[in-house]
């Protein structure tokens, strides 16, 4: 055959692949589709309305919010936010520093926990939850069932987190299903690796607690049975950031232990590699690659730990650190979720760029974080360091796989927005916001709190203000000035927390309900930059399209300098449109009082501008 011949062949090949990967999508389709929006929650702190933060308080001492404060009206007021999805962050049973031996729970030690309510990312047993978060902690599981039911009847899904990478340094399964093991019970303990251990170890060698620097002690120097300087492991095991020291630094993951895939110590694989052609093939393809091999054991492990959960009614993972787990097991996990509910929602943490398609492609994931790309750029913007110019040259970096990379400006590891250490100001984010939520097909996420400017001022303990700390039992004032003593009606929130709430409100609610925001995207920035004096790099416009409906979205990141100027609309795009010649009157959809028009003159359109310091506008063309 000759090789135009074959490169003829393999160019239809790949359009025929393409155009199954991504088939224009009909009018009907466009109808169903829409944006989701993910409403992240410290299941522990939402229903708390103890004030005292007390540093390293008791929960006697600064309260604990439970699964029953998220009651209908609760869960009706998320929906009515513009809340497709909740992430009920902390719900495994993870280590803490509360006596719970009336139910069989084993004490933990605080010289391997982190603040005194505990990481929720040392899970202590993946078959139960939190007792913390139950009115009675023997039913625990019961009121998390019921706590699902709810969530389902007020026509919400949730997510819970699964943390495949490490457990917490003492693990005990109390309520396992019949024939599960624990990890780490049939392992050969006196090897460092073989493929089925559950852990990595260091034989001969005994743990040793950290040695605590900067004044640091656990629970804050409190005296406490448990608190002196030992925990018993022998041999000890890898910490879960991938320390082989059995003494590790106290800022390694000391309070947990890695998990072992089949990656030997040097880092060759123990397990088939999964053939490069599989980046184009779907879950059932790659259920049915895995389903006859023999494969290491915490594989197994953590698949009827998913699948546990789906049983139970979560209706999605989200995956702590997942690229410090091989690719393979999550083609692996993933494709068995998905046999199992097609509709999962798979959320993944991958902060390295050049990973980004594997997670997807191979590793079947649904989404991964932006932070690296989009939520830096726009931290930059926001505090004065950083252009506009920068987005859209993100935005065209991912354009093969934007609709996967969920965006946000909160979440519990990043600093509040309105923390002196971010900005200062959470006005500053409205801008960051309409673009962070309009700008691409992927999914929304706020943090609770986002929307009424939560600070992240308290002194917890071991967490560090400008986060809401994870750590420890904790109030979050300005959520709880909302929450108005579990009444859930903004009753004590002031005018401007009050009108705050309304803009997410107004933007979320028009997201979810928006065909154009599941359709097709063009930057207009460069083209106004270059051809609008008046216009420059603290201004960001692009324009975003369906089968009916027509967006101009234009933001104005700047906190003092007003804008006026016409905004010009390219002729490729009014080609595209199939707009003629005429005036178009446009809706506003963030505030509904602007009667700015389109005018399209010779094929290029324009419309009259007047920015106001942080303001944004969405325009739909009337049609």
């Amino acid at each position: 055959m000759k090789p135009f011949t074959v490169l003829v062949l393999l160019i239809g090949v790949l359009l025929t692949v393409s155009c199954a990967e991504n088939p224009k999508k009909s009018k009907s389709e466009e109808m169903q589709e829409r944006k989701k929006v993910v409403y992240q929650v410290f299941t522990r702190l939402f229903g708390n309305t103890n004030t005292t933060n007390k540093p390293w308080g008791t929960v006697e001492e600064n309260g604990v919010g439970k699964f029953a404060d998220f009651d209908d009206k609760a869960l009706q007021e998320i929906k009515a936010l513009g809340v497709t999805h909740i992430w009920y962050t902390g719900v495994p049973h993870h280590a803490v520093i509360n006596d719970y031996t009336t139910y069989g729970i084993s004490n933990d030690d605080p010289d391997v926990v982190k603040g005194r309510a505990g990481s929720p990312y040392a899970v202590k047993d993946y078959y139960n939850v939190n007792p913390d978060l139950a009115v009675d902690p023997a039913k625990r599981l019961d009121e998390f069932k019921e706590l699902i039911e709810r969530t389902h009847k007020n026509g919400l899904k949730l997510l819970i987190d699964i943390v495949p990478n490490h457990v917490a340094r003492r693990y005990e399964g109390l309520t396992n299903p019949e024939g599960i093991e624990d990890f780490g019970v049939s392992d050969d303990t006196s090897v460092e690796y073989t493929r089925n251990n559950n852990f990595y170890y260091i034989p001969g060698t005994a743990f040793k607690v950290p040695e605590w620097q900067d004044g640091y002690r656990p629970l804050g120097g409190e005296n406490h049975p448990l608190a002196d300087g030992k925990f018993t492991e022998e041999p000890a095991k890898w910490t879960g950031n991938g320390s082989r020291a059995p003494q590790p630094q106290q800022n390694d993951w000391y309070e947990t232990v890695k998990i072992n895939y089949g990656v030997r110590p040097d880092g060759s694989k123990d397990f088939e590699k999964l053939p490069p052609e599989y980046a184009m093939k779907g879950y059932e393809d790659h259920f049915e690659f895995w389903k006859d091999k023999d494969l290491p054991d915490s594989w197994y492990k953590f698949r009827d730990i998913a699948l546990y959960w789906l049983d139970f009614g979560v209706d999605g993972f989200r995956f702590d650190m997942a690229e410090m787990v091989p690719v393979e097991f999550w083609s692996f996990l993933n494709a068995s979720i998905k046999m199992k509910n097609p509709d999962a929602f798979l959320l993944a943490e991958v902060y390295n760029p050049g990973l980004y398609r594997d997670y997807i492609h191979k590793g079947k994931m649904d989404y991964l974080y932006d932070k690296v790309e989009l939520y830096d750029s726009i931290k930059h913007i926001m505090q004065g360091h950083g252009w506009t110019d920068h987005i859209p040259v993100v935005q065209n970096g991912l354009k093969d796989i934007e609709h996967h990379m969920l965006h946000f400006l909160e979440n519990h590891d990043e600093q509040r927005i309105a923390s002196p250490e971010f900005v200062g100001d959470p006005e500053i984010a409205k801008p960051a916001m309409v673009v962070s939520a309009t700008i691409s097909t992927s999914p929304t996420m706020i943090y609770f709190g986002q929307e009424v400017g939560e600070d992240g001022s308290e002194e917890a303990g071991f967490g560090r203000p400008s986060r809401t700390s994870i750590f420890d039992y904790i109030g979050v004032p300005a959520h709880q000035r909302w929450m108005n003593n579990k009444k859930f009606d903004g009753g004590q929130l002031s005018e401007k927390e009050k009108s705050l709430r309304d803009f997410y409100k107004n933007l979320l609610n028009f997201t979810i309900n928006s065909p154009a925001l599941m359709g097709e995207y063009q930057e207009i920035h460069f083209y106004n930059k270059d051809n609008t004096p008046t216009y420059d790099h603290r201004v960001l416009s692009y324009v975003r399209w369906s089968f009916d409906e027509k967006l101009v979205i234009v933001s104005n990141f700047d906190r003092e300098k007003n804008y006026r100027f016409d905004l010009k609309i390219p002729q490729d795009i009014i080609a595209k449109w199939g707009l003629a010649d005429g005036i178009y009157p446009l809706k506003e959809n963030l505030y509904g009082e602007q009667k700015n028009k389109l005018k399209v003159e010779e094929g290029q359109g324009k419309i009259a501008i007047e920015l106001d310091p942080l303001q944004s506008f969405i325009f739909r063309i009337a049609q």
